[in-house]
């Protein structure tokens, strides 16, 4: 046995009977590899959108994601083709299910059948209800430190004022809040305009899962510097006309606007106003200025009207004398 394998003629068939086995491996793994592409691959696709087949007229659906990731494992070639191409669909049938909660499993369709794909997640938890669409007010909104110091928001006026909500009954009747806030750098002193997005609340605050039309609302903010409306108060000054005798003064407006620095307008009571007696000789309407109080930078007006009643007794005196005279003339010419 030991000469058989001794032998060169043995050898020389052992080494052609393992090369033609070796070759004939080769050419086996090499035809499989054409055939596949190449070796097994297995990949994630993220963020495939999950398509959902309903009455979107009447019914309206929450709980569902709006994509998810498919897990494929295949031949690279394949794999690859799939992840470029994407001529898949992963979707939910809800067609036949009745208002009220479900689970789903998510379907998919159009992979090739060499694939091995798995949906993440793979069942999700849907609930159906009746669509509905109501009418509410919107409300502006704007975070009062986005304002500069000793500024403030006058206004805010928006346009449209209600907007149409559509959402599952249950969504709708959870509504509490529906507004469009303004946003901005801080700092702002001057009045301006935007488009703010409309936000639907819950009473908590959480933001909720409907349909707004339209999603944006103009906003128009009216800035001014800050400012108090003052009580005004009268100082008489300067000595009355001869004969002269005041019985009332009084205010055709009592109260004036006051702007500027907070802390000096906040520290104001009132804005007083002198009035030269000297000028009031007969009844009317008098103006006087208005003197701009300390830390202030305008008023609402710069002069104050009064309405006075006085006695002048010289012209009284005057009108008698002449009121005697015509008189006497009267009495004359009956008696020629």
């Amino acid at each position: 046995m030991d000469k058989l394998f001794d032998s060169p003629w043995m050898l020389r068939l052992t080494a052609l009977f393992l090369a033609l086995a070796l070759f004939l491996y080769i050419q086996i793994e090499e035809k499989r590899m054409a055939e596949t592409g190449s070796s097994n691959e297995t990949d994630v696709i993220t963020n495939v959108p999950l398509e959902v087949y309903y009455d979107h007229e009447n019914l309206f659906v929450t709980g569902l994601p709006d994509t998810v990731d498919v897990k494929v494992s295949g031949s690279s070639a394949i794999v690859m083709k799939t992840k470029l191409e994407k001529d898949f669909k992963v979707f939910v049938d809800l067609n036949s299910l009745a208002i009220g909660e479900h689970s789903v499993t998510i379907q998919q369709e159009n992979f090739s059948e060499k694939l091995n794909v798995s949906i993440d997640p793979k069942f999700v938890n849907v609930k159906i209800e009746e669509k509905i669409t109501e009418e509410f007010r919107v409300e502006p909104e704007m975070n009062n430190r986005l304002v500069k110091d000793d500024f403030i928001v006058k206004s805010m006026t928006i346009q449209p004022t209600r907007v149409s909500i559509t959402g599952a009954k249950s969504v709708i009747d959870s509504i509490s809040y529906v507004k469009a806030t303004v946003t901005g750098d801080k700092g702002i002193e001057k009045s301006f305009e935007q488009q703010a997005t409309v936000k639907v609340l819950d009473r908590d605050l959480n933001k909720l899962d409907v349909q707004v039309n339209p999603e944006k609302v103009n906003v128009k903010v009216d800035i001014s510097e800050y400012s108090r409306e003052l009580p005004i108060t009268l100082k008489e000054t300067g000595e009355l006309p001869e004969g002269v005798t005041i019985e009332k003064l009084s205010l055709v407006t009592s109260k004036v606007t006051v702007y500027g620095k907070k802390t000096a307008i906040d520290a104001l009571k009132e804005v007083v106003v002198e009035v030269d007696r000297a000028q009031l000789k007969e009844s009317g309407s008098y103006d006087f200025k208005i003197t701009l109080p300390t830390g202030a930078t305008k008023l609402s007006q710069d002069q104050l009207t009064i309405h006075a009643d006085v006695i002048n007794e010289s012209v009284s005196e005057e009108e008698n004398v002449s009121k005697v005279d015509a008189e006497v003339s009267t009495d004359e010419t009956e008696g020629n």
